[in-house]
Order: C-alpha cells, then structure tokens, then sequence
C-alpha cells in the first residue's frame, strides 16, 4: 500500500529538484505542508531557513541540527528552529510529513501549475 492516499496524492506536485523525491504541496496562507517520500538517498547540505517540522511516516532520517546528529525513525518527529544550520541524509524508503513556517519555500511544479 502506497504511504499517501488520493487526496494527497491530488495535491500539486512540489518543485524541489532531489533526484527520487515525489513530494506533494498543501499551500498555506503563510505556511507550507509537504508530504513527501524518497525512492532514493539524498545528502542533505548544510543550509538554514525558517523554522520546519516533521514527523516520519516510514523509513529513517539522519539529521544534523545545530551541530547534533540523531537519527529518526517511523512515529519519530523533529524540529528545526528559524535560522539553525542543519544538514543530513535522507534514506530510500523514507516518507514524512513536514511543515515549514514560511509560504513560499517551495513551488509548485511547472507541469502542474494549471492542475
């Protein structure tokens, strides 16, 4: 069974540029959702932005927050405060939901535009 039903599955398409990322967008008036899951790894660089949360559906993630290393597991949730650097790594398999406090940090993808 796929980790996202049809209605998320209906949500645009997000335009975020990783290599085996399927990633949908709910659109906030100052805020995004993303549900997303990776069919590849994905080396995460170090970068900063306003703040994120999420939590992991399946799979496993290896963040670097603010210099600490843990990784998280399905049930497991994390949080990522405005402006701290962080870096990781994605796993093949791994899908979560995530927020991230800021409206446009993503797009939505060109194809799906008129959707």
């Amino acid at each position: 069974m796929d980790v996202f039903p049809k209605p998320i599955k209906n949500l645009p398409k997000a335009d975020i540029g990783l290599d085996g990322l399927e990633a949908y967008l709910s659109q906030g008036k100052n805020h995004q959702l993303l549900f997303m899951k990776f069919d590849k790894d994905v080396e995460l660089e170090e970068h900063s932005h306003e703040a994120q949360w999420g939590v992991v559906l399946e799979g496993k993630i290896q963040l670097i927050i603010d210099g600490i290393e843990k990784t998280y597991f399905k049930g497991d949730r994390y949080f990522i405060p405005k402006g701290i650097n962080h870096s990781g790594k994605i796993f093949a398999g791994y899908s979560d939901i995530t927020f991230f406090n800021e409206k446009d940090r993503y797009y939505v993808e060109e194809a799906n535009k008129d959707s």
